[in-house]
């Protein structure tokens, strides 16, 4: 190692005496005058201000190659670090190393900070050891961190197992358990576990950082470990939680959260000593996680009785809280708050884009568009809360418009920005809008991300462009369930149900499990071709999957067996379900009335109504063709007039149709006159004359 390092630091040397910071003076030839000189012209401020800011200043210390001011060059190297100058900072530490100038651990330091790549971390451990640093713990510990950020885990190992006394001290372990939580993304809790467990067996004492840094990779695991999370539990007790309960007992919390422990996560809250922000933060935004709303508005109400100051980040995690509740007022009240207490700071512009999504969904437009023009710091998380308000409040145009005014900008749509806009193309059927996004998605490497390669084939679908769609689903490296799934859907809507049902069975050969969704868009496909030998397959798999007490599954197993006419089928698929709902109701309903069973459909939906389930508008329409159908102009009346009366539903096109033919075959023509009339004013049509078309 040794002679490497030398190797590496000598080869290194002969770039440093080539680097023209480094060349004699007199090989610089001087500037020869201008034929015609021209009077100076000053640049305007700002443009000095530019040229300054991208002009990095030469240093004396540079520019001298003899000079062996120990103290000097390395605040050089210090500066050139800091300022992202990385190779010029490594000729100089070269050109050092050649001359024997010592650099200090600070330079080191800030060398170290500055790597980006495992080549240039490998070159500044090459000149520790030439400076004769190699033994120094905060070096070689930041070394080692700095490793396994960069996924060398064999260099990070080796640097530790060369320390001298590294048991003695937690220092280095904890820069190993820390590289581990920083690399992990979602699956350092087994490395750390194995660290930890061998750092205790070196006779290393862990502190609280240690167990934080363990308490943070159960956290942030994407299967948190509930059996280490209590071991990790007791150890804490055992040691009376490192001297640092505060902040231990709220990692804790935050990582019983994580493991759905809402109960003792609670518990772990009440027996803090004292509560600062940070831990009513954690339990705010775990009660929000698990989607405890109003539990996370208690404890919102009670650390402000409790004289705690609210900081911004608390304020991020409760905002959506309040938009999923759609509790406007409060709303205004948290903004009030929000523009006393912060101004204009640019830390508050998280949670300016959570007032503007709250507002959203709230209904009110005109406060988040207000809230959001008034910001002075628009980023892509706002624009994205603006951009998926639009859509959830039927501006759809504006929403697509969204996507080209940021970039106006000079902002960049993330990839959350892309996957907010793309379920927008669909609902347009934009196809050039999305192949333009589906363009900037390839460009900028957003792909192949699985959530919008799903978006794109759902996309396609909706444009009417399979071939699109296909293409994307074969591109994909990792097929999920839900791109098989959409990729079924695109071909049914489209009106092949027969390729959809390969599809499926293309999707069961590839040992894929399929969810309800998936089952569902079968079921359909069954009920479009008629094929029912088909349907008692796929009913086969619900039972083999155990999803059939799904309501979803349930209506839709009842609606296949209805469509094919395989009534008994349907009414043991309903009285089999024990959660019965309006779904499954209007299913068995609709399932009736197919097979001409109108008196049966009806005493069903009379049933459904003494049983205190709520019928709902698809209820509705499934029993007024029913009516008319079967000529009940009375009933259907009865139903129509409850519809719009007590359940306060609004009656369709097809509604009115409905009764508007049942009571002019009935000879009732002049109150199918004013229905008439009543629907060309509600949806603005031409009112007919029924007298003239009776005639």
């Amino acid at each position: 190692m040794p002679s490497m390092a030398s190797a590496a630091a000598s080869s290194s040397s002969l770039a440093a005496i080539r680097h023209p910071h480094f060349l004699p003076a007199k090989h610089v030839s001087p500037p020869q005058p201008l034929t015609h000189p021209l009077p100076p012209r000053r640049p305007p401020r700002a443009q000095l201000v530019r040229g300054a800011a991208s002009t990095p200043r030469t240093s004396q210390a540079e520019l001298r190659p003899d000079s062996k001011n120990a103290s000097a060059l390395s605040a050089e190297l210090r500066r050139l670090a800091r300022a992202g100058r990385l190779p010029s900072a490594l000729s100089l530490l070269d050109h050092l190393s050649h001359r024997g100038v010592p650099a200090t651990a600070s330079a080191f330091a800030a060398l170290l900070s500055a790597c980006r790549s495992l080549r240039h971390a490998r070159q500044v451990h090459a000149h520790l050891r030439v400076h004769g640093l190699d033994t120094n713990e905060f070096l070689l510990a930041r070394l080692v961190e700095l490793y396994l950020a960069l996924g060398a885990a064999d260099d990070a190992r080796a640097v530790l197992d060369a320390m001298p006394q590294r048991g003695a001290t937690a220092y280095s372990w904890n820069a190993l358990l820390h590289g581990h939580v920083r690399r992990g993304r979602g699956e350092a809790a087994g490395p750390v576990a194995d660290a930890f467990v061998e750092m205790r067996a070196a006779g290393a004492d862990a502190n609280e950082y240690t167990y934080g840094c363990v308490l943070k990779s159960i956290s942030g695991s994407s299967r948190p470990s509930m059996a280490m999370a209590t071991a990790t539990h007791a150890t804490l007790i055992k040691n009376a939680f490192a001297g640092a309960p505060w902040m231990l007992m709220t990692g804790l919390m935050d990582v019983y959260f994580k493991c759905g422990k809402v109960k003792l996560a609670v518990r772990v809250f009440e027996e803090m000593p004292e509560r600062d922000v940070v831990a009513w933060g954690a339990a705010i935004a775990g009660f929000a996680h698990k989607g405890m709303k109003r539990e996370a508005l208690e404890h919102f109400r009670w650390m402000v009785e409790d004289g705690v100051d609210v900081n911004c980040v608390v304020l991020t995690s409760i905002v959506p809280v309040i938009g999923e509740l759609r509790a406007r007022n409060l709303g205004r009240e948290i903004h009030g708050f929000v523009v006393k207490k912060f101004g204009d700071r640019k830390d508050v512009a998280k949670v300016q884009a959570g007032l503007v999504d709250m507002y959203c969904k709230c209904g009110d437009m005109l406060s988040g568009r207000r809230v959001f023009y008034s910001s002075k710091t628009r980023n892509a998380v706002s624009w994205t809360a603006l951009m998926s308000g639009y859509a959830s409040n039927g501006r759809p145009d504006q929403a697509l418009r969204c996507i080209a005014w940021m970039q106006q900008e000079g902002i960049r749509p993330d990839l959350i920005a892309v996957g907010t806009v793309l379920p927008v193309c669909t609902k347009l059927k934009a196809f050039k809008e999305g192949k333009q996004i589906h363009a900037f998605a390839l460009r900028r490497w957003f792909l192949p991300n699985v959530s919008l390669c799903t978006s794109l084939i759902t996309m396609y679908g909706s444009c009417d462009c399979l071939e699109y769609s296909h293409r994307v689903f074969h591109d994909m490296d990792k097929k999920t369930v839900q791109a098989w799934t959409a990729l079924v859907d695109a071909y049914l809507k489209n009106g092949d149900p027969l390729t959809a049902v390969d599809l499926f069975r293309s999707m069961l050969l590839t040992n894929r499990r399929p969810d309800a969704v998936a089952i569902t868009r079968m079921l359909s496909a069954c009920c479009d071709i008629g094929a029912l030998k088909l349907g008692k397959e796929v009913h086969g798999h619900v039972l083999k999957l155990r999803m059939e007490p799904l309501p979803l599954v349930a209506a839709e197993l009842v609606n296949m067996y209805g469509t094919c006419g395989d009534l008994n089928s349907a009414q043991r698929v309903f009285n089999r379900t024990e959660s019965k709902g309006s779904l499954t109701c209007t299913s068995i309903i609709k399932a009736f009335g197919i097979n001409q069973k109108h008196k049966e459909a009806l005493n069903l939906f009379a049933w459904m109504l003494s049983n205190k389930f709520v019928p709902t508008k698809a209820t509705f329409d499934v029993i007024l063709r029913i009516c008319d159908a079967a000529g009940l102009h009375d009933e259907a009346l009865g139903i129509f007039s409850s519809m719009v009366q007590e359940y306060k539903l609004e009656a369709s096109q097809e509604n009115f149709d409905c009764i508007i033919r049942l009571l002019t075959g009935a000879g009732r023509i002049s109150e199918a006159q004013r229905f008439a009339d009543l629907k060309s004013t509600l949806f603005n049509l031409p009112t007919p004359s029924l007298d003239s078309e009776q005639q």
